[in-house]
C-alpha cells in the first residue's frame, strides 16, 4: 500500500517544473502507545480544559487563543484573526539557492521527507533535477507553505536513489547558540601519548552506519512488560547497572588499546578459521510477535 503524502504541489527549479508529493520519512506509530485509564472501571480518560482559577471545565464556545503580556495577562486571539495571518498556499516549492553538502549544519534539519513525482510526466523533469544534484554533490534550499506556516527546506538527493530527501528547518531564533552549552567546558590540549592512543582505539572500533542494527531498549522492554501482563507471566526484573569506578584517563586509554590489541591477535585465520566447528544455534523461534494491546472501548 502507498504511503500516503503529507503535501503535494510543484518543485520549480527556474523554467524547469515537475509535479511532486512529500512523503513523511520518519513515523513513531510502529512504538507501543501507553493511554491513561480509571484503574477502578478500565475506561480511557479523556483530558478537559478547565478554568485555572475556578477549577470549573469551560466549553468548547467560550475557548480562545490567548498571549500572555504579564503575569495573568493576555492578550486574545479569535480564530478568524488567526486564520487571516496563515499565508495562503501556491503549492509550490520553490528552489531558491544550491549549497555544497560539505556546508550543511546538521543542527538546523528538522524532520525528515521523502520528495518523489506524482506521476509518470513528472518523473523526467524530476530525474534531470535530482541527477544534476547529484553529480554537481550540491543540495537545495527551497521554500514552501506547509501545515500553514513557511517553511525553509534543505533537499539532497536520496542515497538510494530514486528520490530526494526534503528536510524542513529550523529558523535561526529557535537553535541555541552552541556557545550556551560549551561556555563552561575548559580548553584542553591533547597531545603526546593520549592522542595516539584515543587515535588507535578509534581505528580499531571502526564500522558502518546500519540503521537496522540500533536496539530501542526502552521498547524492547516495554514490549515485555505489556506481554507478560496480558499472559499473567511474573513481571520482568531489570537489570541492575554496574558501578563505575573512577580510573586514570591515560591508564584507561592504555588497558583499552591493550584489550583491542589482544582480541585482534586471538582472531584465528586462514585454515585455522575454516577448520572451527561452527556454534550450535538455539533451537525455538528467534522472533517475537509484536504486542498489539487491545482496543481501547471508545466512550458512549
Amino acid at each position: 500500500m502507498a504511503p500516503r503524502a503529507s503535501w503535494k504541489g510543484f518543485l520549480t527549479v527556474g523554467a524547469v517544473s515537475c509535479g511532486v508529493a512529500l512523503y513523511a520519512a520518519a513515523s513513531t506509530s510502529e512504538r507501543i502507545s501507553l493511554h491513561m485509564v480509571s484503574r477502578k472501571s478500565g475506561h480511557r480518560l479523556r483530558r478537559q480544559f478547565v478554568d485555572e482559577e475556578t477549577g470549573r471545565p469551560v466549553a468548547p464556545e467560550d475557548q480562545v487563543k490567548g498571549y500572555e503580556v504579564a503575569k495573568g495577562e493576555y492578550v486574545t486571539l479569535e480564530a478568524d484573526e488567526v486564520a487571516a495571518v496563515v499565508p495562503e498556499s501556491d503549492k509550490t516549492l520553490a528552489i531558491t539557492a544550491f549549497v555544497s553538502c560539505a556546508d550543511i549544519d546538521t543542527v538546523y534539519l528538522d524532520r525528515p521527507y521523502f520528495l518523489a513525482p506524482v506521476d509518470k510526466a513528472s518523473a523526467e523533469a524530476f530525474a534531470l533535477i535530482t541527477a544534476g544534484m547529484a553529480a554537481a554533490k550540491v543540495a537545495a534550499l527551497g521554500e514552501a507553505v506547509l501545515f500553514r506556516r513557511v517553511r525553509k527546506l534543505l533537499i539532497r538527493p536520496n542515497a538510494e536513489g530514486g528520490a530526494l530527501i526534503a528536510d524542513t528547518l529550523s529558523f535561526d531564533y529557535e537553535v541555541r547558540p552552541a556557545q550556551e552549552a560549551f561556555a563552561d567546558v575548559p580548553d584542553v590540549t591533547v597531545t603526546g601519548e593520549m592522542l595516539d592512543l584515543a587515535t588507535h582505539i578509534l581505528k580499531s572500533k571502526a564500522g558502518v552506519f546500519d540503521p537496522a542494527a540500533f536496539d530501542d531498549r526502552y521498547e524492547s522492554a516495554l514490549e515485555e512488560l505489556v506481554r507478560a501482563k496480558m499472559e499473567g507471566k511474573p513481571l520482568p526484573r531489570p537489570v541492575p547497572r554496574r558501578e563505575e569506578k573512577v580510573v586514570d584517563l591515560l591508564e584507561a586509554l592504555r588497558a583499552s588499546a591493550g584489550a583491542q590489541a589482544k582480541n585482534s591477535k586471538a582472531k584465528p585465520t586462514g585454515r585455522k578459521a575454516a577448520a572451527k566447528k561452527p556454534a550450535k544455534t538455539a533451537t525455538g523461534p528467534t522472533t517475537r510477535a509484536p504486542v498489539k494491546p487491545a482496543t481501547p472501548r471508545k466512550a458512549g
